[in-house]
């Protein structure tokens, strides 16, 4: 699909994954300019409303009132379950199931479905310069992908975003990135300068499936040619992964 929210030129983009998430045309210039700050800034504990918390929570700004949450302030949240310990493999597995899935009428998939309808879709709005949450309908979507996958399985600290250059910060800013593809990581990719990105210049981003060893890295992504694929990267391509709090 052509995006509305490439967030510079798809010029100089590879003709597959043009992807990177949001920014509307109309706020792109700020929204760029954010991509040194966490996904979300951090709120009053004491105004937190259970959606606040569960989205605070999942962006590592959680206060006391967001721990045991119930299955109904989960829900509210955007989880399917609340977050919980999981192992890197079950979040594999439900990624493979959804490969083939394509883009609908409009370039729409279940994953923009979902993020819209989350409190933190409309978090993510504001911070990027204020535009409505329907603009995320038919928007490029991997990293709502990835988000989605947290969601539904409860992963800690998978962070959700639909922006790919704010969820790499963020995952900086926490102490969660590093260069080593480990199983059940989020891969950020840089199509132009590869792994002498910045993560500024971020385009896309999957999940890591396994380090194949030989300097490439097996993963699934969406919004790959317009729907879920399995993938074989070279590690030329990426500027660094995101580790999500896994259980051991």
């Amino acid at each position: 699909m052509t995006g509305r929210f490439d967030r510079l030129s798809l010029n100089r983009f590879s003709s597959e994954d043009k992807a990177v998430g949001v920014a509307a045309s109309a706020v792109l210039a700020g929204a760029v300019g954010l991509a040194v700050l966490n996904p979300l800034a951090s709120g009053s504990a004491a105004a937190e409303t259970p959606a606040q918390a569960a989205a605070a929570a999942e962006q590592g700004t959680a206060s006391k009132a967001s721990t045991g949450m119930t299955v109904a302030e989960a829900k509210e949240a955007g989880y399917k379950v609340p977050p919980r310990a999981v192992e890197a493999s079950e979040v594999i597995k439900l990624a493979e199931k959804q490969v083939g899935i394509s883009e609908g009428k409009g370039g729409q998939t279940k994953f923009h479905d979902w993020y819209v309808s989350t409190p933190h879709a409309k978090a993510t709005a504001q911070r990027d310069g204020g535009f409505s949450v329907k603009a995320y309908n038919g928007a490029q979507w991997c990293d709502m992908f990835v988000s989605w996958l947290g969601a539904q399985t409860g992963v800690k600290n998978m962070g959700w975003d639909a922006y790919t250059v704010q969820h790499a910060s963020w995952f900086k800013d926490t102490d969660r990135w590093g260069k080593t593809a480990k199983p059940g990581s989020v891969v950020f990719f840089d199509w132009q300068n590869g792994s002498g990105g910045s993560i500024g210049d971020i385009d896309h981003v999957g999940l890591v499936v396994k380090d194949n060893g030989d300097g490439t890295v097996k993963t699934i992504e969406g919004n790959s040619q317009n729907e879920v694929q399995k993938k074989t990267r070279d590690k030329s391509e990426i500027v660094g992964y995101g580790y999500p709090d896994y259980a051991a």
